[in-house]
């Protein structure tokens, strides 16, 4: 699959499940951002679960962004 065609495929429609799952995952990854941008000094565990949390919103935005509806 080249470039072109996961471009084209990520601008058809996503099914409602992947919309909602997409939406969290962009929630995952925004609380995570507030979290390890803070001004307040937080123990170096909570640092490092809001970095997995990151990840984590970023795969499953992106992963939600791929899937789409088949044509019936």
């Amino acid at each position: 699959m080249n470039m072109n065609q996961v471009i084209t495929r990520m601008k058809k429609k996503t099914p409602t499940f992947f919309k909602k799952l997409r939406n969290i995952g962009l929630g995952l990854a925004a609380v995570s951002a507030a979290i390890v941008a803070g001004p307040v000094a937080l123990p170096a565990i909570v640092i490092k679960i809001a970095g997995y949390l990151a990840v984590a919103g970023g795969v499953a935005t992106a992963v939600s962004q791929t899937a789409v509806k088949r044509d019936s």
